[in-house]
């Protein structure tokens, strides 16, 4: 079996600088990668493949579920089942659009009340 790559350090920085601006937002290590939560519901998940190549997960609105699918490279649906999209992020990754995504997938995860308060890039 391939060993899966840590997450680099710099990428997670980025990531942590993104997820920070969300309202009591907790990281902690997953049974691979690293994991943003509010609560204990799961905003987002960054992790290295077996293909070697750096993928996030979050969530998308049920309509926008269909549509990452299609686009291709390099979002794709997870296979985690439910709203779950994600992307392969690498050295041409949009970090902006990132952003946008990962703040849809707070708004979505959080309760209203958080929600409400988080500022949209």
């Amino acid at each position: 079996m391939t060993e899966r790559p840590d997450v680099p350090a710099d990428m997670l920085r980025r990531l942590e600088r993104i997820m920070r601006r969300f309202p009591e937002i907790g990281q902690e290590s997953a049974w691979v990668g690293i994991r943003w939560r509010v609560g204990q519901i799961t905003v987002a998940h960054v992790f290295g493949g077996e293909d070697q190549l750096f993928r996030i997960t979050f969530r998308a609105d049920a309509d926008e579920v269909m549509a990452f699918e299609h686009l291709g490279h390099p979002y794709f649906r997870s296979a985690w089942g439910g709203n779950s999209v994600g992307m392969i992020i690498n050295d041409d990754t949009d970090w902006d659009e990132l952003a946008e995504l990962l703040t849809d997938s707070y708004c979505l995860q959080a309760p209203e009340r958080l929600a409400a308060q988080v500022p949209r890039p």
